[in-house]
């Protein structure tokens, strides 16, 4: 590795350089804890890729080590706040939301402005960060389908209920109609989610099953006429290539030898070859689980706007906890999401909560206009 010019005209590093650097160090250390710890819950090619990391922390780590030498080695301050929390969710997890954190560490590396680090060290970091979101990446996909259910779901039930009990709070109703409103509002919106989830995923593994190919040619085969070969069109219709048509056809109308091959038709991808519907109804999923699952994370959502009301609070003094509330739950389930998008965490849940609260201060207006005094 070659050295930028350093900044420093010093013979030695300043008290500043040598402060800088053993935070470097405490991080290198701590970013090599954590994708070995991530290594020891992983297999196959994803653990030696975890551990290469880990190997490329540790040259960074020797790095600072030597600049500073041994004296100054020791002791070192703590890790930055970020880089302590990886590690202790890489310790107790394990999971993608970890490597989504490890992503923004190296994203947000100090090294491309620091003269003092290596050119070779800060073309590591920005490797080390493509490396970590193509890791990131495997557990975004197999997350995608279950995560955006539940992140709608409750998000839909802390926005829409929300909603509906600042709105009628506002009108000043009795405390029992506002409770009595949130309850009705989340068994409907919940009972909603979970109809339109099971006609959805129904929907589906039924359009599945009324492609997938049949074994009525092996019982039509033995009375179709040669000469007017109907046949040759199923298999064409299959999306094999005329020739392997007529041929498949000539085995089932038995005036070829049976290769007994699966029968063939078009991939998703346009290639020919056999078509298993199986993986396409493990992603789908069972229409009943999509339906309970909705159902669940549209009320736990919805029930957070009603929990004041449900422990006696009424007027304002139920509003504003109700607001309070669902505000923490929009920020955490927007956190969230920018975390696992790779995005910053604090301006996805600044997003959420200005979506909700923009849609309860509309029905809030609404209730003041069409009502009477809340206090």
């Amino acid at each position: 590795m070659t050295s930028r010019p350093a900044s420093s005209t010093h013979p030695g590093p300043t008290p500043e350089q040598v402060r800088r650097w053993r935070r470097y160090l405490a991080d290198e250390i701590a970013e090599g804890e954590v994708y070995r710890q991530i290594a020891a819950r992983r297999s196959g090619a994803e653990r030696q890729i975890l551990l290469g990391l880990a190997d490329a922390e540790r040259r960074h780590e020797m790095h600072w080590r030597r600049l500073l030498g041994d004296e100054r080695s020791r002791n070192l301050p703590r890790p930055s706040l970020h880089r302590m929390l990886l590690r202790w969710l890489a310790r107790v997890f394990g999971s993608v939301f970890v490597l989504a954190l490890a992503q923004r560490a190296e994203s947000d590396s100090p090294y491309a402005k620091d003269s003092d680090v290596p050119e070779g060290m800060v073309a590591d970091e920005a490797i080390h960060e493509e490396v970590v979101r193509g890791l990131a990446a495997r557990g975004r996909e197999q997350l995608a389908g279950n995560f955006r259910a539940a992140v709608f779901g409750m998000n839909d039930g802390l926005v829409s209920n929300l909603a509906l009990v600042m709105g009628i709070g506002a009108t000043g109703v009795a405390p029992s109609v506002v409770l009595f409103t949130g309850i009705a509002g989340l068994l409907a919106g919940a009972l909603s989610m979970a109809a339109g989830e099971y006609v959805s995923v129904r929907s589906q593994r039924e359009l599945l099953e009324a492609s997938s190919p049949t074994q009525v040619t092996l019982e039509a085969a033995e009375h179709l006429d040669i000469d007017a070969n109907e046949l040759e069109l199923v298999y064409l219709a299959r999306g094999m290539e005329p020739e392997d048509a007529r041929h498949r056809a000539m085995e089932r109308l038995g005036y070829l030898d049976c290769d007994c091959k699966p029968q063939f038709s078009a991939r998703p991808d346009g290639s020919q070859g056999p078509v298993d519907h199986s993986e396409d109804y493990a992603e789908i999923g069972s229409a009943w689980t999509a339906a309970l699952s909705s159902f669940c994370f549209f009320a736990a959502g919805a029930v957070v706007p009603i929990l004041p009301f449900l422990v006696g609070l009424s007027g304002l003094w139920a509003l504003v906890p109700a607001l309070a509330l669902v505000g923490a739950a929009l920020m955490f389930t927007g956190g969230v999401v920018g975390l696992l998008s790779g995005a910053s965490p604090l301006s996805r849940g600044l997003r959420q909560l200005a979506i909700g609260f923009g849609a309860a201060a509309v029905t809030f207006a609404l209730g003041r206009l069409f009502g009477a005094d809340v206090s």
